[in-house]
């Protein structure tokens, strides 16, 4: 990862819904519909839905769709609703590094990939750190900009652990970036968020974000 100023990029807005609205759900298409809409974009690419190679190929995206946009179904508060208080003093950061996203952006439905660091101090409670992993991995299956994964990511935690800070980085490649438009590869996008003493503290900032960079 290369180096950069770890104030820039941080995200003040974003999103704040954690789970799909109501009236999403309810409007959500059947499976029939979704598998017809595939045909038809095979049709309007030029080639013929009904050829041999193609015939199974509505199932298999919208069975893949399933699994990309799993995120829609699961709720992030339900993951982080068990915690511990059973701390024992402890008053340092707790971080994850090397999370892997696997997300698509919501304007070209492109995947990006790349790895989410996550880190927080807590205050009186902790959660598992699986829990962690599992809600990053909540967020990135829906459709999303990186801008707003970060701070939902940060929302959640906040939310539910009420630490003394936190402190997200997500490094990712846009394949909406390298595979159109401008067809730059390798450029990766770095997004942000310190919340609380990761905030105030810019020696605890800085450490962070060296061991994020350290491999």
């Amino acid at each position: 990862m290369d180096s950069f100023d770890p104030n820039h990029g941080s995200v003040e807005n974003a999103a704040n819904d954690l789970t799909p609205t109501a009236q999403a759900k309810k409007s959500r298409p059947s499976r029939d519909e979704a598998l017809s809409a595939v045909r038809t974009l095979l049709a309007w690419a030029g080639d013929d839905p009904t050829r041999e190679g193609l015939i199974d190929t509505p199932k298999r995206v919208v069975d893949a769709y399933d699994e990309w946009f799993q995120g829609y179904a699961a709720d992030p508060k339900k993951e982080l609703s068990r915690t511990f208080e059973d701390v024992q003093g402890y008053n340092d950061m707790v971080m994850l590094r090397d999370i892997d996203v696997e997300s698509h952006c919501e304007h070209h439905m492109a995947p990006f990939l790349g790895k989410a660091y996550v880190a927080y101090v807590p205050t009186d409670k902790v959660v598992g750190i699986s829990k962690i992993a599992r809600v990053v991995e909540i967020f990135s299956k829906r459709l999303q900009t990186q801008e707003t994964l970060t701070k939902q990511i940060t929302e959640a935690l906040q939310e539910s652990l009420n630490p003394q800070g936190i402190a997200i980085l997500i490094d990712a490649e846009h394949q909406c970036m390298t595979t159109r438009g401008v067809h730059h590869k390798h450029v990766s996008t770095i997004t942000t968020s310190f919340t609380g003493v990761f905030e105030t503290n810019l020696a605890l900032q800085e450490r962070f974000i060296r061991l994020s960079q350290s491999r």
